[in-house]
């Protein structure tokens, strides 16, 4: 089942995407978060702050959850509609 992650970018501008688990699309919803994930395809990341490392691989959603949650601001994840109604104020 694709998990629900809504965040913003450096620029403030908001998205919602489904992480799909799939190598073909691995993120619907937002074409500049698609392209974060492509760019960093094949790369170590990591999962958490303390590890483990992982190779960014999109039928992994892990790995392209900890991408999403590296490159921009996460505000929520999970499955199903998001559950906040407006992002935090910086």
């Amino acid at each position: 089942m694709p998990q629900t992650v809504t965040g913003r970018f450096d620029d403030g501008s908001a998205y919602q995407v489904q992480v799909t688990g799939r190598a073909d699309r691995p993120v619907i919803g937002s074409y500049r978060a698609a392209a974060l994930v492509e760019l960093h395809q094949g790369e170590d990341i990591a999962l958490s702050p303390t590890g483990p490392l992982r190779t960014v691989d999109g039928s992994d959603a892990a790995s392209v959850l900890a991408v999403l949650r590296r490159y921009s601001y996460v505000l929520e994840a999970g499955r199903g509609a998001p559950r906040r109604a407006s992002p935090p104020q910086a």
